[in-house]
């Protein structure tokens, strides 16, 4: 393929630049560098304005109101987020859902829920994992049984991100208990507000509140809010994990966090010189930018199979394993720069009249950030798990 990028595409990457510039929140800009988390009006206020814009959703096709963006040109958006350090599009509903429901869902489902996707209305959580069905999702066991035109979910989910301000959610349910794993599972989607659901904060080893418990009892689920066929919900998840993965990969992000590390060494004192000049460091530093770079094409190629028209298949997974390796790896470096100013700090944690921070402004989220990207290599199925999709699909072993 074609990686140099032609004039139309210098002029896109021109007008998404501006765009960004122009009409960015104000009060979002630097806002979790300076110790504060994100609230849910951060979220939705920079989605509406993408949404207003037509460009919230790069990959969805354009009659379901995608802007009909080339690969290359969801590349460069990507690049231009990140380059600005917008907050991010939460991908439950955009990235997840929202491309299950535009294939697999009936009419009524995409006239229903696609459009208050792409505006902001519902902000949706994902009920995937539960506390004995992690990486072996199928062996989950929250139940749906048939009752008239109803299902009676009850269960447990785990994990569940944000939760706490979800309108919907999409979960697996088990709606075959006889039948083999992978045949009896279900899709729903389910009104977060309807009656027999609670949500438990956890609070994570970053200080936040960005997982919980979600459990469910005599939650009544009507039959018409199923996504494709009773027992084929395994399809659905399929294909929702493997676009989840491509997602994860996070190259644009990860170029951005190195420029800052790059920065951050370039400030920070090892002994007399600064820290960029220490061999070692400028070392690992060299090492993550030639994996990330290997990772980049890596993508791109993703991207271009995509536009051709082809599923993801198992470059997803090798996405997702180095993509979740190489963010792990920038936090890791990140918070040695930093040395004892990464010390842990959080914002209103309240527990002493000794509220500041000592250090500089870069080094308020180096220990939150670590302690929170741990998690990349477990979810969205293990790392281990994708090592094994890998060598079934690929090696054949």
């Amino acid at each position: 393929m074609d990686l140099s990028f032609s004039p139309e595409d210098a002029a896109f990457r021109e007008e998404v630049r501006c765009f960004i510039a122009e009409n960015y929140p104000e009060p979002l800009k630097g806002k979790l560098d300076e110790g504060d988390e994100w609230s849910k009006e951060d979220y939705l206020s920079w989605h509406r304005i993408l949404g207003k814009k037509g460009w919230v959703a790069p990959a969805w096709p354009t009659e379901y109101g995608g802007p009909g963006w080339s690969a290359t040109q969801r590349f460069i958006f990507s690049e231009e987020l990140a380059r600005a350090d917008t907050i991010p599009i939460l991908p439950f509903g955009i990235s997840m859902v929202g491309p299950v429901i535009y294939t697999f869902g009936t009419p009524e489902q995409k006239a229903r829920f696609l459009p208050r996707i792409l505006s902001g209305e519902d902000w949706w959580c994902q009920g995937y994992s539960e506390p004995g069905a992690g990486s072996d999702l199928a062996s989950l066991r929250t139940k749906a049984e048939r009752d008239g035109d109803h299902y009676v979910v009850n269960g447990q989910k785990t994990w569940t991100t944000l939760a706490q301000h979800a309108d919907w959610g999409f979960f697996l349910v088990r709606t075959d208990p006889s039948a083999k794993p992978q045949e009896g599972i279900s899709f729903l989607l389910i009104d977060m507000k309807t009656p027999g659901i609670t949500v438990r904060p956890i609070i994570t080893l970053g200080g936040e509140h960005e997982v919980n418990e979600v459990w469910l009892e005599n939650v009544r689920v009507p039959v018409e809010n199923r996504v494709h066929e009773e027992n084929k919900g395994w399809t659905c998840a399929k294909f929702l994990l493997a676009h989840e993965r491509t997602g994860i990969a996070g190259v644009a992000r990860s170029k951005r966090g190195i420029e800052k590390l790059r920065a951050i060494a370039a400030t920070e004192l090892d002994g007399d010189r600064a820290l960029i000049e220490n061999p070692f460091f400028r070392r690992k530093i060299a090492e993550l930018e030639i994996d990330l770079a290997a990772l980049e094409f890596t993508e791109l190629r993703g991207l271009a199979a995509l536009a051709a028209g082809k599923p993801p298949g198992a470059e997803s997974s090798l996405l997702k394993i180095k993509g979740t390796e190489i963010q792990q790896r920038i936090t890791e470096l990140t918070l040695e720069a930093v040395g004892h100013y990464g010390a842990p700090w959080f914002r209103g944690f309240g527990m002493s009249d000794n509220e500041h921070a000592i250090g500089p402004d870069y080094a308020l989220r180096a220990a939150p950030t670590y302690f929170n990207m741990r998690k990349t290599s477990i979810y969205g199925g293990s790392n281990e798990i994708q090592r094994g999709i890998i060598a079934k699909m690929v090696l054949g072993l």
